[in-house]
C-alpha cells in the first residue's frame, strides 16, 4: 500500500468509507491510551471542508475526530488480486515457486486444493517489444491454482509489505528455485520494516468490516474471512516481535479451523480479534524492525536479474 496525500488537490475531501492512516501518535480522548502513527482507521463522517475534522473509527470501535493534516489516505492500488490476468505461459521463466494457502499454513484438510505462487523473470525481448510482460498471470489445473508475478511487480509489492507477497517469500514449501530465486529468498528480510504494521492493519480492518457487515445484515458472517483475520493478526505479531513472517500456524490450528468451520460465534471472534489487535499494537511499539525497507538492495537485485535476462 502507498500513501500520497501530499499530491492531492487542496479541495480534496476524504470520502466516507476510506481507509486512512495516522501520521502521528494520537491520544484517545478521555483515556491514557495512544494510537500510534501508522494505525489504520476508516472515515465514518466527512466535513464540508478540510478546515474541520473527520470522524474516524478504529478496529476496536473507538471513534474520534482528526484533522486532514493528521491523516494519510491508504491507497488500494497494490492489491494482488486486482491485476491478475490469464496467459501467456510464463512457466519457462519462473525463478521461484512455492506452496501457499492452507497446505503451507498447516491448515489443510483432505479437500484442500493446492495454491502455488511464483515469480518469473521475462526475457529482455518482452520488455523491448510493444507488448509488455503481464505483471501477474494466473493458471489453473485440476486441484491446482498458480499465480506468478513479474519480478519487478513482486519486488514493489514486497517493499509495501503486502501480506500475500511476504508469505510467498517465507513459505516453508519451496517447489522450485534457481540461482536468482535463491538470491531473492535470501534477501527477504530486506523487505521487512515498520510499514508492515499499517499494511497488515489495513487488511485486518478490511476483513473485520466484511465480517461485521455480513453479521449486521442477516446475523451471519463468512467464517473464512474471520479465520484469515485471526491468522493475519498472529502473523503480524510474530513479524513485529521476531522479524520473520510466520506462514505455518499449526500451533493455532485448532482455533483457526474451529473458526473456519463456523463453530465460533461472531462475538467471540470479534473479541479475539480486538485482543490480538491490542497485542499487535504493543508489538509495534516495541519492534526492532527498521523504519523503511532496504529499497536500494532490492533495486540492485532487480537490475542484476534484468541483466541476466538479456539474450534469453
Amino acid at each position: 500500500m502507498s500513501e500520497r496525500d501530499d499530491n492531492l488537490p487542496p479541495n480534496f475531501l476524504i470520502p466516507v468509507g476510506t481507509q486512512v492512516v495516522l501520521r502521528y501518535d494520537r491520544r484517545v480522548p478521555g483515556t491514557d491510551t495512544d494510537k500510534p502513527a501508522g494505525t489504520v482507521a476508516e472515515v465514518v463522517d466527512s466535513p464540508e471542508s478540510n478546515d474541520r475534522a473527520y470522524l474516524v473509527r478504529f478496529l476496536d470501535g473507538t471513534e474520534f475526530r482528526l484533522k486532514f493534516g493528521e491523516l494519510l489516505v491508504r491507497r488500494g492500488d497494490h492489491s494482488v488480486e486486482a491485476t491478475a490476468t490469464a496467459g501467456p505461459d510464463v512457466s519457462a521463466f519462473v525463478i521461484y515457486r512455492v506452496m501457499v494457502g492452507s497446505r503451507a499454513f498447516g491448515l489443510s484438510t483432505e479437500s484442500s486444493d493446492e495454491d502455488r505462487r511464483g515469480v518469473y523473470l521475462p526475457p529482455a525481448d518482452w520488455h523491448w517489444s510493444l507488448t509488455k510482460p503481464p505483471e501477474q498471470v494466473e493458471s489453473f489445473a485440476p486441484g491446482i491454482e498458480e499465480v506468478d508475478w513479474e519480478i519487478e511487480k513482486f519486488i514493489r509489492l514486497a517493499l509495501h509489505a503486502n501480506p500475500n507477497i511476504l508469505e510467498t517469500l517465507w513459505s516453508p514449501a519451496v517447489l522450485f528455485t534457481n540461482e536468482t530465486g535463491d538470491e531473492l529468498r535470501a534477501m527477504r528480510r530486506s523487505f521487512l520494516s515498520k510499514h508492515l504494521y499499517r499494511t497488515y492493519s489495513g487488511y485486518v480492518l478490511s476483513q473485520f468490516r466484511l465480517m461485521k457487515r455480513g453479521f449486521d445484515a442477516d446475523g451471519h458472517f463468512k467464517a473464512k474471512h474471520a479465520m484469515h483475520l485471526i491468522r493475519l493478526l498472529h502473523s503480524g505479531i510474530h513479524a513485529m516481535t521476531d522479524g520473520e513472517i510466520r506462514v505455518d500456524v499449526q500451533e493455532h490450528r485448532a482455533e483457526l479451523l474451529a473458526i473456519r468451520r463456523g463453530e465460533v460465534p461472531f462475538a467471540e471472534v470479534a473479541k479475539r480479534a480486538l485482543d490480538l489487535d491490542r497485542v499487535f499494537q504493543e508489538a509495534f511499539n516495541r519492534t526492532a524492525l527498521p523504519e523503511k525497507p532496504d529499497t536500494e538492495r532490492a533495486n540492485r537485485f532487480l537490475i542484476a536479474a534484468r541483466r541476466r535476462s538479456v539474450g534469453n
